[in-house]
């Protein structure tokens, strides 16, 4: 091979256009359209073939048209206001500022295995990688002292081409580093600054990466250097591609690597935030750092690091939890466990549901969940089922206290609005909505938009939309070679006036994709309807993997040629977030038909709905939170079926029917002056129901009061006097678990206190007026525990068939007196009876300590025996 020097090359810019540098190295243009109106003004054929993309735009204009816009007074002042634009938003006070004051500020580490900024930065693949890239920029808007941990990928997420009979077809392209709006992290003498992360045998180097988002940071590792072998180098490859080896090696990478970067930069995390399992090692490398600083125990160092661990959980598919078979644990672990101060068994057993099943591969949500002291789910359903689905891992604890909540999901509003309703909420919100997006009373006045102009708006994003689908139509046409004939009718399909449905996401098989197709010619006669056509616009990709999702694109691809129906139907290849704005803007209906309750959350609906994009959904993820019945349809009584099969068809054919009987009749009812009243009253209520709801502003400032500030202040709290706390919440855990076996509730007596007498319950007729009072003692044995060490509650709510405590809720018990020199101690607590029907009473025992995050933060429970 021959020897080769490496330089890099910059745009030559006039003086007068140094701001062009500025304004394009921070991707705060993504979410502002004068900013990125001013790079397409500079070429709009280039800003489109350069992918939006800025800084290869100015590497890639002419010095002709750079002198020309130079000279240039209209431009040269845009370009002033944009760099004034992006300064004036870093110098601003912020919501953070404001609603934190006291507060000493935190840094928040949030790691994600991708992030969606924008499409010229394709580090993504689908939802969780927009849900991040949401995230930053919310928390860069609010001013949430965060910085975002995640790899930069030499491909990316594959772009996808369907063959001429519909089979998708996967190609990578190189990313081009030094053409994005990204710079290496160097040191003082100018060299890039690495970090070094342990492998079998060897040591693997990676550099990092930074993006400006608004006035956060995002690093990026990346292992694509010279002192790395080229197998090494390939770890960074591309997104979710390879084989489990190549799994683990990236998420130690992200996790590990990660945690060292930050520290390697002078960044030491208060609180680290996992979004999804990926990146759960982080939690393991914070165990070793801190011990090894510290001189801790194990125990200690996980306490002190609980604390200051955020962890969301999202998917429920399994293909989608990454898991790691013994052997590969071993392979990359097996060094690395003893400085953790661990055996083996201890530390497979901190990502197994079952400690002691030797056969159960290593769980990463399960190390992230052990490993955090705050858990949450992305919706409410999704955080219930998540409870149901992990509360074993609590062993005793009713379903509906397992300490996992919900953050419901949202999206960056300023993204993913069109210019055109962004242009009506400035003008009837007032010109700082944009700021107070969670407040609801700014959201009310969206009925004072007048209709003909929220229409008009409306039409000219659907407008946009048919333009942009034809093109990309013809151009997917002469890629599979088509003749000039079929080339032609690119031109024809779709029209502005027909009511237009979009589905576009992951075609995986739970969200249905071809459910709309179970009855063909029902969907056909819906089609052509001559007097009220609906036309549908598909999007999205398969994992490579993934054959059923692929199958599931070659049957909607074979319907959508069938002559009958071509002009109807359009897939639109290689999805990405530049095809989801134009969707999601220019739609009348976002539909939705995920098996329930498999969707997690589901934000692309959220982003319909802020552009006045009606949504009919199955009633999973976050539907159930965001439909009301004047903003949009559900399909389904929102029951789970046995039989899939039978779930589908009658799903099939509620779709069918909600759009003959209530969709189609609405949106072609037309007044005098032909506007659609009654529709865009639903698009104004769902305006106002979604947009201070489901919006990330909302969803950051959520993390920040629930989650962000108690985990730093907690942190910090057991991190002071060199961790004297931590180490003796430590060892007080350690003699509670050691003496759990020994305690017991020995007695319980009940009382009735109904007003003029005071009599035990008799067992034999139970039964109790409202408003009676239950007066309860409990005998409970600790030994050597104190009383204030546990906490005695009576536990009562309704009861089924079986006589179990449905839907229970827990009352304190207050200590009374010790019994005796046996550790035998008496509490006394008092209930109502508040409700008719059947209902139980319990007794229980849990662990009590002011330093932990919740009650259930052992998993010991002690429940009184019949």
């Amino acid at each position: 091979m021959p020897s080769v020097r490496n330089f890099t090359v910059l745009p030559a810019l006039p003086d007068s256009l140094q701001d062009l540098d500025y304004v394009a190295r921070n991707v705060f243009w993504a979410w502002n359209p004068q900013v990125i109106e001013l790079f397409r003004r500079i070429d709009p054929t280039l800003w489109v073939s350069c992918g939006h993309n800025p800084v290869k735009l100015l590497g890639s204009v002419s010095q002709t048209r750079l002198q020309a816009l130079a000279r240039n007074d209209s431009f040269l002042n845009e370009l002033k206001q944009a760099a004034d634009a992006l300064r004036a938003y870093l110098q601003s006070s912020t919501w953070y500022e404001k609603a934190c004051p006291q507060t000493s500020k935190p840094v928040i580490a949030y790691f994600s295995a991708e992030f969606g900024l924008h499409e010229c930065l394709p580090i993504y693949s689908g939802g969780l990688g927009i849900l991040a890239g949401d995230h930053l920029k919310s928390a860069s808007d609010l001013g949430i002292p965060l910085v975002g941990v995640g790899l930069m990928y030499q491909k990316g997420y594959f772009r996808q081409h369907l063959n001429i009979d519909g089979w998708q077809q996967e190609s990578y392209v190189e990313n081009d580093a030094f053409n994005m709006p990204i710079e290496l992290v160097r040191k003082e003498s100018g060299r890039p600054l690495t970090v070094s992360v342990e492998y079998p045998g060897r040591s693997v180097q990676a550099q990092i990466w930074c993006v400006s988002v608004g006035r956060i940071k995002l690093y990026l590792l990346d292992s694509n250097i010279a002192p790395n072998s080229s197998v090494d180098r390939m770890i960074t490859s591309n997104l979710y591609g390879g084989d489990r080896e190549l799994r683990i090696r990236q998420e130690i990478l992200l996790g590990i690597g990660g945690l060292k970067a930050l520290l390697a930069m002078g960044i030491e995390p208060t609180v680290c935030h996992m979004n999804e399992g990926h990146a759960a090692f982080m939690a393991l490398e914070r165990i070793r750092q801190l011990r090894s600083a510290k001189n801790m125990t194990f125990d200690e160092a996980v306490e002190a690091t609980r604390s200051g661990n955020v962890f969301t959980v999202h998917t429920l598919v399994k293909a989608g939890l990454d898991e790691f078979g013994v052997e590969l644990m071993d392979k990359y672990f097996g060094g690395y466990f003893p400085h953790l101060g661990i055996n083996r068994r201890q530390f497979l057993a901190l990502g197994r549901m079952l400690p002691d099943d030797d056969s159960e591969p290593f769980k990463m949500p399960v190390l992230a969940i052990r490993l955090s002291g705050y858990v949450n789910g992305v919706s409410k359903l999704h955080g219930q089922i998540s409870r149901e689905m992990w509360g074993s891992l609590w062993p005793g604890i009713p379903a509906k206290e397992v300490p996992i909540i919900s953050i419901t999901n949202g999206i960056h509003l300023k993204t993913w609005l069109s210019e055109e309703i962004g242009g009506l909420y400035q003008r009837y919100l007032g010109p700082s909505w944009s700021e107070s997006v969670f407040d609801k009373s700014v959201w009310n006045q969206t009925d004072q938009i007048p209709d003909e102009e929220l229409w008009s708006a409306h039409q000219r994003c659907k407008d946009r939309l048919i333009v942009f689908a034809r093109k990309r139509l013809m151009a997917q046409m002469q890629r599979r070679g088509r003749c000039h004939g079929e080339l032609r009718q690119a031109e024809e399909v779709l029209d502005p006036k027909a009511l237009t449905i979009g589905f576009a996401r992951r075609f995986a098989s739970y969200k249905r994709g071809d459910l709309l197709l179970k009855d063909a010619k029902r969907l056909a006669r819906l089609l052509n309807d001559p007097d009220r056509p609906v036309q549908f616009i598909f999007a999205g990709k398969a994992h490579p993997k993934d054959t059923g999702g692929k199958e599931i694109i070659r049957h909607i691809i074979h319907f959508a040629s069938e002559e009958a129906v071509r002009r109807r139907i359009v897939f639109l290849e290689d999805y990405d977030m530049d095809v989801a704005r134009f969707l999601v803007r220019g739609v009348d209906v976002w539909l939705n038909n995920p098996r329930r309750p498999m969707e997690a959350s589901g934000t692309s609906g959220m982003k319909a709905a802020v552009n006045g994009v009606l949504n009919m959904s199955t009633l999973d993820g976050w539907w159930p939170e965001g439909y009301i019945p004047e903003g949009g349809w559900v399909i389904g009584d929102g029951q789970d079926d046995p039989s899939q099969d039978y779930q589908d068809m009658v799903e099939a054919q509620a779709i069918y029917s909600i759009l003959e009987n209530e969709v189609v009749p609405l949106y072609y009812t037309r007044s005098a002056d032909n506007l659609p009243r009654a529709w865009i009253g639903k698009m104004k209520a769902t305006i106002k129901w979604v947009a201070p709801r489901f919006n990330t502003h909302r969803m950051v400032a959520e993390y920040m009061r629930r989650f962000y500030n108690p985990a730093a202040a907690r942190y910090r709290y057991l991190a002071a006097e060199a961790m004297t706390r931590a180490k003796a919440f430590s060892r007080w855990k350690s003699e509670i678990r050691e003496a759990w076996s020994q305690f017991a509730v020995r007695d319980v007596t009940v009382h009735v206190n109904d007003g003029p007498s005071d009599e035990q319950l008799n067992p034999r007729q139970p039964q109790l007026k409202i408003g009676t009072e239950l007066n309860v003692r409990a005998l409970v044995k600790l030994g050597h525990v104190r009383p204030e060490d546990v906490c005695v509650e009576l536990y009562s709510g309704p009861t089924d068939s079986w006589g179990n405590i449905q839907e229970g809720s827990p009352t304190p018990m207050r200590h009374e007196q010790r019994a005796g020199d046996d550790g035998e101690h008496w509490f006394t607590g008092m209930m109502a009876c508040k409700a008719t029907g059947q209902h139980g009473v319990a007794v229980r025992v849990l662990p009590n300590h002011p330093d932990q995050v919740n009650p259930y933060d052992l998993g010991l429970i002690l429940w009184e025996k019949g």
